[in-house]
This record gives structure tokens, C-alpha cells and sequence, in this order.
């Protein structure tokens, strides 16, 4: 008594359509057992065609679903994909294992065909049976939350009373009381052919002999609506009572229908009751019993053989005209029925149009709750994200802040120390310079980003900035050299590699100090010892050396 519902999908229209009709070839025999069949098809064409049971095809809802772009289906206890992973590439298959993994519900099962595997999915699922491909998705996969939001099959009922044996049933059957044994045959021999039907006429028991109020239409087959197997002249009647009955839950009884058979017509009482069920019955649904009583044969005229263009005994004591006007009033009546024969077979066609759009529905309706799951998620990640960025800005805000104190605090130190300072990287080309660099390279802010060597220089006689750099870049040894510029004033160049904290080589810095004084010292210097050395034998010579000496000493100050 589990209620199972069903999705089928694929991607193709014209296989949805065809699955819809449930409608199979005779040659499915080969591979369903016989017990199977009888069970749950029903033959037509002379047993050339199947239709499966009417019961089995409102379980399954047919869907045109692409697998790979379409939201998945949630709350699912099974999933049966078998032979299609194999067409995939690997990166596709994760994606489809993925999401077979979140349609699931915990412990929930998949099978997959005997030539697939899961990849690197494995981790969501346990193996149930390698051999057959059968796997379980893991309990702590899905969260509490989420358990039991969408059920689309209730949880299997479970019982402590043991079955008794199939062999010990079987027995039981079989034992019929005296009692049953006689009600069985006074039903047989003196109860009146009936047939147990729902609200819409679909027909669950038949009882006796119904031939002759009853007949399978040609044509179609399957066909189990005893609306639709009426006899000539039952239909109208018993479907305006079959409603009746199921409005007003009463019994309807309808004397003295005229049924026209093969090649005679029976007088008829039809008589629909419903059941009521009781707390017991295993139906939800109110069923009909339909009772069909044939009128007693002592009036000879209650069964009368007519042909086309025949009368009854009655009609016979008509004159021509009364004849042509009933002949008439027949032809109508036929015309009306064949009229509203078509309206109810347009009805019917319109119904099961209907059903088709409903089940379409109810597949979008699902997909549209599991869209309205994923955004759910995908809300709470990106608030969850909102706050961790939130977090970072916060600290990349307060990183700049220190940066820009650092930057600040390293601009006024350089400044301040009145030494040029030239920044290049690997290529050559200026990252940064200070302000006093300017004195003797022309340079200026959009100079930055451009190779050295295209800069011209204030320096007198030396233009080989480029290639003392690169050297020292190659050889890593810092280079010292005294340059002086166009005007006048003397600078020692310091050329030394730059190292990051993780000790790389990622550039090289030049660096100019002013010692203008300390050459107009050495110069100084230089003069008094050339007149030192002409006046030796003068006293003026002593005061030469000691006025020599201090200013030595000045110097070395």
C-alpha cells in the first residue's frame, strides 16, 4: 500500500509522447513472464499490442527534462540512469554525479549502468552492490534541514506481525467453507450480472454474464470505461444515472431500458448504488455498483427480433404516416446520439490533453522548487561571502592606511637625507625616484615606467649609467664611482642591488651624495702641500706645515 510516484524524463519530445501512451508491441512477451502481462497490461489487436494498466501509468509523470541544463528533481529515494554517463566526458560526468547527489534524499539510492562508474564522486556515495552498479548516498551528505521539506514518497511503514508463509495462504484459499461454498453458487445461478466501478465509470469487478448490455468497441483496445462499452440504447441513460449517483450518493434506478443487442433488443431495469466503505476497506474512493436486471420474458413483446426498417407490436398499429414520423423521430435520435457520441470522444480527447499538461506542471512545479532550494542556498553562501569580504575590506583598509603612513614616512626620510635615490627593476626602467635625483638626470613623474638610458643626464663625462647598472645586476657586486656635474659640483654614485625581504634580486637602486666640500678641501689641501714644497728653507714653511696639518685635521673632522 506504498504511494510511489514516478518522474520519467528525457530530453527527446517524441519519446515523452510515446512513453505516454503506454501502449507496447506483442513482442515484449519474449521478456516479461506471463504472470507479469496478465497483471499489469492489458492485450488489444488479438494480442498484438500491450497498454499498461491504467493503475501502474498514474504513478509515473513524463517530463521533457535536459539532464544537463535543467534544474534537477529534489526528495528522490531512487534514481535509475543507466547507459548514459558512458556518452560523457569525465568533467560531465562529475557534474551529473553531483547532481544525482543533491536530488537525493539521505540513504537514497542509484543505479547506474553496468559499464559506469562514479569517478571522483565516490566520496558522496557507498556501494551497495559494485557488480550490479548500485550505490546509497551517504547519510551526513544533506543537512537536517533540508529532510523532509519536499517528500515526494512517503516513509516505508514498517510491521512487527510476521506474514504467514506464501504455502500456509495458498492452503487457506483453498479450504472454502460450506457456507462460501453455497453463496458462491446461489450468486452464480440467481444474482444478476453487475459490474463495481468509480465515479468516472472505470471498471475494478465484473460479475455474471454482461454480453449482453456490454461490448468492447472495435477498433481500440485497453478500453475499461464502461461508459465506453455500452450497448445501444444503455449509454445515455447510464451515464445521466452514474452521475446522479455520484452527486447525490443515493441510489438511482432506471426501469424498462430497451438494449439493442446483435440482432434482438432486451428490456432491461439498470439499478447504481454506491458502496459505502467502511474503516476497513483499502479504497479511499466511493465506488458504484451497477446491476443490470433483465425484465421478466412473460410479456412477448419484451424481446422482439428487428431488422432495419422493422417495427415493434405496438408500432404496427400505427398507420404510414405514424411510421414515417417514428422513422423519422429515429433518424433525429440517431443524429443527436452520434452528435453527442462525438462531443463525449472530443471531451475525453480534451481530458487527456489535460492530464498531459498537468503532469507538465506538476514536473515544473517540482523544478521550480528545487530552482527555489538552490537560490535559497546560493542566498545564504553569498551573505556568508558579503561578511567575509566585508571582513577583508576592513583589513585591506587598514593596510593601505599603514601603507600610506609608510609610504609618507620613506618619502620624508629620503628627502630629508638630501640624498638622490633612482629605483629601476630588472629591465632597467625607473620605478621611483627622490626629488634631488633631478639635479643631475633630467627627470620627471612621467619619466616612470621608462628604461634609464633614454634619460639624459646633468653628469660631465659619463654616460655609462646603463651598462654600470646591468653590471651590477649580473655580477651583484655594488660599484662606486665619483661624478661631477655640469655645474661644478661633485657626487659619488653608489650603484647596489635591491633586495626584497625574501632576499630577491628584483631591481637595483642608484644613489648620489653631494662631496662638493670634500673635493674643495682635497683641492685646498693640494695647494698648500705644492707651496710646502717650494718653501722648505723658509720659517714660513713651519707655519706652512702646521697651518698643513690642521687643516688635515679639519678634514679628518
Amino acid at each position: 500500500n506504498l504511494k510511489v510516484q514516478i518522474f520519467a524524463t528525457d530530453i527527446d519530445s517524441n519519446a515523452i509522447e510515446a512513453a505516454r501512451r503506454g501502449l507496447f508491441s506483442g513482442s515484449i512477451a519474449e521478456d516479461i513472464s506471463e504472470e507479469r502481462l496478465s497483471s499489469f497490461f492489458k492485450t488489444g489487436d488479438n494480442g498484438k499490442t500491450y497498454r499498461i494498466q491504467k493503475g501502474i501509468r498514474e504513478m509515473v509523470i513524463f517530463s521533457e527534462q535536459n539532464l544537463i541544463e535543467d534544474p534537477p528533481f529534489s526528495r528522490l529515494d531512487l534514481i535509475s540512469c543507466r547507459n548514459l554517463l558512458i556518452y560523457m566526458q569525465r568533467d560531465l560526468q562529475e557534474k551529473i554525479i553531483s547532481l544525482f547527489g543533491y536530488a537525493l534524499n539521505p540513504g537514497g539510492y542509484l543505479f547506474l549502468g553496468t559499464s559506469e562508474t562514479l569517478g571522483e564522486s565516490h566520496s558522496y556515495f557507498s556501494a551497495v552492490d559494485s557488480k550490479l552498479k548500485i550505490y546509497q548516498l551517504k547519510e551526513d551528505i544533506k543537512s537536517n534541514q533540508l529532510e523532509g521539506k519536499y517528500d515526494f514518497l512517503p516513509p516505508m511503514t514498517t510491521t512487527d506481525v510476521e506474514q504467514p508463509p506464501l504455502a500456509a495462504t495458498e492452503k487457506e484459499n483453498i479450504e472454502l467453507t460450506l457456507r462460501e461454498l453455497a453463496e458462491q453458487k446461489i450468486l452464480e445461478e440467481f444474482s444478476p450480472a453487475a459490474v463495481l466501478v468509480n465515479s468516472i465509470g472505470q471498471v475494478l469487478y465484473i460479475h455474471g454474464q454482461t454480453g449482453l448490455y456490454l461490448e468492447l468497441p472495435p477498433g481500440l483496445s485497453g478500453v475499461n470505461n464502461i461508459l465506453q462499452m455500452a450497448r445501444e440504447g444503455l449509454k445515455t441513460e447510464l451515464t445521466n444515472a452514474l452521475h446522479d449517483a455520484a452527486k447525490d450518493q443515493e441510489k438511482v434506478f432506471c426501469p424498462n431500458l430497451l438494449i439493442k443487442g446483435h440482432n434482438n433488443i432486451t428490456r432491461t431495469n439498470l439499478t447504481i448504488s454506491p458502496v459505502k466503505n467502511d474503516s476497513s476497506s483499502k479504497f479511499e474512493e466511493v465506488l458504484y455498483l451497477v446491476v443490470f436486471e433483465e425484465v421478466s420474458s412473460s410479456d412477448k413483446d419484451s424481446s422482439i427480433m428487428i431488422y432495419d426498417q422493422s417495427f415493434s407490436v405496438e408500432e404496427e398499429e400505427y398507420g404510414p404516416e405514424s411510421k414515417k414520423v417514428i422513422a423519422d423521430l429515429r433518424q433525429q435520435l440517431q443524429a443527436k446520439e452520434e452528435s453527442l457520441q462525438n462531443t463525449v470522444e472530443e471531451l475525453q480527447t480534451a481530458n487527456e490533453e489535460l492530464k498531459s499538461s498537468n503532469e507538465e506542471l506538476q514536473s515544473v512545479n517540482e523544478e521550480l522548487q528545487s530552482t527555489n532550494e538552490e537560490l535559497e542556498t546560493s542566498k545564504e553562501e553569498l551573505q556568508s561571502l558579503n561578511e567575509e569580504l566585508k571582513t577583508v575590506n576592513t583589513e585591506l583598509e587598514d593596510k593601505v592606511a599603514e601603507l600610506t603612513q609608510i609610504n609618507n614616512d620613506m618619502n620624508n626620510l629620503l628627502s630629508g637625507t638630501g640624498i638622490g635615490t633612482l629605483f629601476v627593476d630588472l629591465d632597467l626602467k625607473i620605478i621611483r625616484f627622490t626629488s634631488s635625483v633631478t639635479e643631475f638626470i633630467n627627470l620627471i613623474e612621467s619619466d616612470i615606467g621608462r628604461p634609464v638610458g633614454h634619460i639624459v643626464s646633468n653628469l660631465k663625462n659619463y654616460d655609462n649609467l646603463s651598462n654600470d647598472t646591468q653590471d651590477v645586476l649580473d655580477t651583484l657586486i655594488p660599484l662606486e664611482k665619483e661624478v661631477q656635474t655640469h655645474s661644478g659640483k661633485w657626487y659619488i654614485m653608489r650603484i647596489q642591488p635591491y633586495r626584497t625581504i625574501e632576499n630577491v634580486i628584483n631591481g637595483a637602486v642608484v644613489t648620489f651624495r653631494d662631496i662638493s666640500e670634500k673635493k674643495q678641501l682635497e683641492n685646498e689641501v693640494a695647494k698648500m702641500k705644492d707651496m710646502l714644497a717650494e718653501k722648505d728653507d723658509s720659517g714660513e714653511n713651519e707655519k706652512l706645515k702646521k697651518d698643513s696639518k690642521e687643516v688635515d685635521t679639519n678634514e679628518k673632522g
